[in-house]
């Protein structure tokens, strides 16, 4: 049915999102106080100026992630919420935007309404899982994901069938409709199935190509949420496909994503960030760090961007093996920043481990004093602790004992639980070099007298030489490392996680030979054999990316063989 523009002026809307345009183009000059100050005004009137008001805080938050700044943008998106609730159709029932029902369609302005109030149920749903720990507060949240879906699910339906009349906002809702499909269909794709299915029980689906197609619609189209939509892709081209997938070696869309945005503001801090990214993943270390160190120089309003180029900073710095370096912006993110003290400090202790015995160390401080102080900064989200907090306190915790023993090389090892491998597969210099460090380990290891570790950090330093010599082309060499940490299953007795990671590994090594069947039997082993250990979600989500990859090739191939589901 056509929609009914008769009861509605589009000037209002028109004039709330020109005005909300130019606010975002103030935060991304990173003029943000002054994007605030031209929203705050009108964001009792217009759920357009109190929605973007609310989704500024919110980011504001959940880079400083200070439970204060939380429950204050999770109370603005509450009001931005009842905004919206007023210029929403009164009752609305399955169908009733089109008129399906027997009544009037909806106005324009109450079409906006809808995607806006579906907008921020979402942001609430992520606050709520932020701020809260217990069960009630977590399933509240839930429902709000799940009401959030419905009215977006039903709006594009909607739409699909019979296109909205022209009208100078309609680009608008339709770029709001291709958010929320977009991050519906793209977030659920990459669960593992036997999530999946739940969430499918549960009403929900998930399709990556669709989601990523309506993202990529609404980012390259003129509209209020092209930023989101383009920042969402980002994070998926350059983070979630990195650190759960396989990493891939396409940066083409994320480079044309983000080449537009440069141009026109080259010195936008959330901008030089992303642009450092894909150099770093590219294996461009040196021009990384510039992108990052110019992200932190461009502006001093908010710390909370510093803090993200921090993080890679510190990365950078450890693939490079310059490990004080990496140390310094661990020990600034240790003291500026609270998403993960517990993380902060392990990183220092790592890095600073990973130095000569000899050597002074920065600031006087001392590795197992820090390592001994990881656990008393455990902390939750939703309810639970991050997963590489966790793993951090189990592997902190042997030097407890006031007789310890020294892990082998944890800065390599968290290095591998964030994928960093496939960015030191780039630089022969850098792979030679960390070749080089866990051969010393792994002659240190046999110097030493023997311990409850030490077959756990044989087959660690074993799983690390592997990744290293496949990178370097050794793939006899690499397979070799691998089966032995397979072969030593039994005998390893803490750090369980080895054992499906290696053989994570060595299918990936097989896949690279061409030899798909057998790499798919190790994953299906490695996925159905083994339960409970560290890291276990991360090393589900990148099987399922290989299975998903390698079911693509054999449908392409029209293939027999091995089914790989």
């Amino acid at each position: 049915m056509a929609l009914d523009r008769g009861s509605s002026s589009s000037s209002p809307l028109e004039a709330a999102l020109a005005e909300c345009t130019e606010a975002l183009n103030c935060f991304l000059h990173n003029q943000f106080s002054e994007s605030l100050e031209m929203l705050q005004p009108r964001t009792r009137e217009s759920m357009y100026h109190a929605l973007i008001y609310a989704i500024i805080l919110e980011m504001q938050a959940m880079m400083t992630f200070e439970q204060e700044d939380i429950a204050h943008a999770g109370h603005t998106m509450k009001e931005a919420q009842e905004i919206c609730q007023r210029f929403r159709r009164k009752n609305i029932v399955t169908g009733a935007f089109s008129g399906r029902t027997g009544g009037e369609a909806c106005t324009e302005e109450e079409l906006h309404a809808e995607v806006c109030y579906a907008e921020c149920l979402l942001h609430r749903a992520a606050l709520t899982f932020l701020q809260d720990e217990n069960m009630v507060n977590f399933i509240k949240g839930g429902i709000k994901v799940r009401n959030s879906y419905l009215i977006y699910r039903e709006l594009n339906s909607f739409m699909q069938p019979s296109p909205l009349p022209a009208s100078s906002v309609r680009g608008h809702l339709e770029g709001g409709v291709a958010l929320g499909i977009g991050a519906f269909n793209l977030t659920l794709s990459l669960f593992p199935p036997r999530i999946l299915k739940l969430l499918e029980f549960a009403g929900f689906s998930g399709d990556k190509d669709y989601g990523l197609q309506q993202l990529h619609q609404g980012a390259t189209t003129p509209n209020l949420r092209a930023l989101l939509c383009t920042m969402l892709l980002l994070c998926y081209y350059t983070f979630l496909t990195f650190i759960l997938g396989v990493g891939e070696d396409d940066f083409t869309e994320a480079e044309a994503l983000l080449s537009p945005y440069l141009s026109r503001y080259p010195k936008s801090a959330i901008f030089l960030f992303f642009a450092g990214r894909i150099e770093e993943i590219k294996g461009n270390i040196n021009e990384a760090i510039k992108k990052f160190e110019e992200g932190c120089s461009v502006q001093q309003a908010w710390k909370q961007f510093h803090h993200m180029c921090y993080w890679e900073l510190m990365w950078c710095f450890a693939y490079k093996g310059m490990w004080k370096m990496a140390y310094f912006y661990a020990d600034l993110l240790s003291k500026e920043n609270r998403w993960s003290k517990a993380m902060y400090v392990y990183m220092k202790a790592a890095f600073l481990s990973m130095l000569p015995n000899g050597e002074p160390r920065p600031f006087g401080e001392d590795e197992v004093t820090l390592f001994r102080q990881v656990s008393s900064f455990k902390q939750k989200i939703a309810g639970k602790s991050p997963p590489t907090e966790k793993f951090a306190i189990r592997k902190a915790r042997r030097y407890k004992a006031s007789e310890h023993v020294p892990l082998p090389v944890p800065a390599l090892e968290m290095m591998y639980m964030w994928n960093g491998f496939t960015v030191l597969r780039k630089q022969q210099e850098l792979l030679e070099g960390t070749l080089d460090t866990l051969v010393k380990a792994e002659k240190q290891l046999q110097e030493v007298p023997a311990s409850e570790y030490q077959v756990d950090d044989q087959c660690l330093v074993l799983l690390l030489k592997g990744l290293v010599l496949k990178h370097l082309r050794s793939p006899t060499e690499a397979e070799a490392c691998f089966s032995a940490v397979h072969a030593s299953e039994k005998r390893i007795r803490y750090d369980h996680y080895l054992v499906p990671n290696a053989l994570l590994e060595l299918s990936l090594l097989y896949v690279g030979q061409g030899r798909n069947e057998e790499a798919v039997r190790l994953l299906r082993r490695a996925k159905n054999n083994y339960k409970n250990y560290s890291m276990e979600s991360r090393t589900l989500f990148r099987i399922h990316a290989v299975l998903s990859k390698l079911k693509a090739i054999q449908e392409e191939n029209g293939a027999d063989g091995v089914s790989p589901s």
